[in-house]
């Protein structure tokens, strides 16, 4: 689950963003308001945890703009308010919870499973994603041929690679694409990476004997097949 943070206390976003990654997400930050909106608009995070005073642009504003742009991924708000009034403006734009600091990072994790639940309720997204003879299930590791009833344990980015390959089906996904949503913007991975784990993922879903097979469109990315 890739999550972005918009925070401009240095040292509790970085306290914040190592505790998020030790619980498994994928972690984006950005420091101000401005640099807060361009990384939300991209529309690639599954939650963002957005603080309401930021420079150059505050938290409500950002959340007004993803809101009027038709963007609406789940966003839980930080304050160090306490005053009915910024809870009410925030859910009133479309904030879907509320967080006033300080708080025990076991609420923030609890927060955004509630969150990510809540929106896969809503969207009625189903607990296994699919494509092919192979899916997955939501909350395991396993990748599962249906036809053969064969399994196979998937470490943590070879999840998220397959997870964002059979979420867009037969579709073709560039290697950016790919860098982006499983390793972040700030990140120096590289190609060579992306061709590491769609090696490791072939060899897996040969493994299983899986029909269903990840494949190179030349100078465009992957797709399944």
């Amino acid at each position: 689950m890739r999550i972005l943070l918009v925070e401009d206390e240095q040292g509790f976003a970085e306290a914040l963003c190592s505790s998020l990654k030790a619980e498994h997400y994928i972690v984006d930050h950005a420091a101000d308001g401005e640099e807060g909106l361009d990384y939300a608009l991209s529309d690639v995070y599954d939650a963002i945890i957005l603080d309401i005073m930021l420079p150059k642009m505050s938290g409500l504003e950002i959340l007004k703009e993803l809101r009027r742009q038709d963007i609406h991924v789940p966003v839980l708000m930080l304050t160090a308010k306490s005053e009915i009034n910024d809870k009410v403006t925030g859910l009133d734009l479309g904030a879907d919870d509320y967080l006033t600091k300080p708080f025990h990072r076991e609420e923030l994790f609890a927060r955004l499973r509630a969150l990510t639940r809540r929106q896969s309720t809503d969207s009625e997204t189903p607990t296994e994603v699919a494509f092919g003879d192979i899916y997955m299930r939501q909350g395991g590791n396993e990748l599962y041929c249906r036809t053969k009833g064969t399994s196979i344990a998937l470490n943590g980015k070879e999840y998220q690679l397959m997870e964002y390959l059979l979420r867009n089906g037969g579709q073709i996904i560039s290697r950016e694409q790919i860098i982006e949503k499983i390793w972040g913007y700030d990140t120096d991975a590289e190609y060579n990476n992306v061709e590491v784990y769609i090696s490791f993922l072939r060899k897996k879903l040969s493994f299983i004997k899986a029909e269903t097979q990840i494949q190179t469109v030349r100078k465009l990315g992957y797709k399944l097949v």
